[in-house]
């Protein structure tokens, strides 16, 4: 059975004209319910991770400051979000709802959490959007409890993951690998195991053309034993941050790609939704709910 992570509170309200579509946190449940992709018992209400789990990877000033709302105000700016204790409280069921469906996947096979895939927060800050690293904290756990040996990160938002590549740089069991464009943000680009820098516009037969192989390549190498994927849909032609040009087929045919050589193989996997910010709301939700039909098929 696909286990899928969502509380009421993914879906927070922001300030008027602010540009992160919160409102996709509480659409893509609706749909998935309405066209019979999910039924409720496939989902599950994640508990707010313990503060033990998140010093496992930031720092412990950082993590005060952050929850005590004593970012510097240039700190905020740069994570696009305002300080508030809902904020804060959203994240920690965020990140839990990450480590849960963690757990689902090693027991059904795949798992998705609504939200998540905040790979621009590194040990000791948080920005682009992502406040605490819920990929960082769920492989974590998964190796601080003898769970998994092996972990590769499949990174296919528009961004490169900088602050998972930050904070596993020294960590041989966890592979990173980011797919993104690269004339985008952030300008300043960590090193991950593996970045493909691609062309601004690059579509999706050259797209697809270089990720197939490139996985089958990763999973033969470094033979994990979990797979994190960060399934942003920025990658969309239509989408006014990305500047690539992925069709919405595209797109499903990429997730496919993943479920499938993970599932194929018999490794657990678990996928959190990244960014997507095309103007209309339709074109996020249609993206992001392939990544569920598909691992539905498979799972059930």
């Amino acid at each position: 059975m696909l286990k899928v992570a969502f509380r009421p509170e993914y879906h927070h309200p922001l300030p008027e004209g602010h540009r992160f579509p919160m409102e996709k946190y509480s659409l893509l449940p609706q749909q998935l319910l309405y066209e019979g992709t999910l039924r409720p018992e496939n989902f599950f209400a994640p508990e707010p991770i313990s503060e033990a789990d998140i010093l496992a990877i930031h720092s412990l000033d950082y993590w005060e400051r952050l929850s005590q709302l004593r970012l510097t105000p240039q700190e905020a700016r740069k994570t696009g979000f305002p300080q508030s204790a809902e904020l804060i409280n959203r994240e920690r069921i965020i990140m839990g709802g990450t480590i849960e469906c963690a757990l689902f996947a090693l027991q059904f096979g795949l798992s998705i959490n609504i939200a998540g895939g905040t790979h621009h927060a590194y040990t000791n800050r948080g920005e682009g959007f992502c406040l605490l690293n819920d990929i960082a904290l769920g492989a974590s756990y998964l190796l601080r409890h003898g769970l998994a040996q092996r972990i590769l990160v499949v990174d296919l938002d528009v961004h490169q993951g900088n602050g998972t590549a930050q904070i596993f740089a020294h960590e041989p069991r966890v592979f990173t690998f980011s797919m993104h464009a690269e004339a985008n943000y952030p300008l300043h680009k960590e090193k991950s195991d593996l970045d493909i820098g691609l062309p601004l516009q690059t579509g999706d037969a050259q797209y697809l053309k270089i990720l197939a192989p490139t996985l089958d390549r990763l999973l033969a190498a470094h033979k994990p034993d979990f797979v994190f994927f960060q399934s942003g849909v920025d990658v969309l032609a239509t989408d006014k941050l990305g500047h690539l040009a992925l069709t919405i087929p595209g797109c499903r045919q990429r997730d496919s790609i993943v479920w499938n050589a993970c599932h194929s193989r018999g490794i657990p996997a678990m996928a959190c939704m990244g960014g997507g910010y095309s103007p209309q709301i339709a074109h996020i939700i249609e993206a992001h709910a392939n990544t569920f039909r598909l691992a539905a098929a498979l799972v059930g």
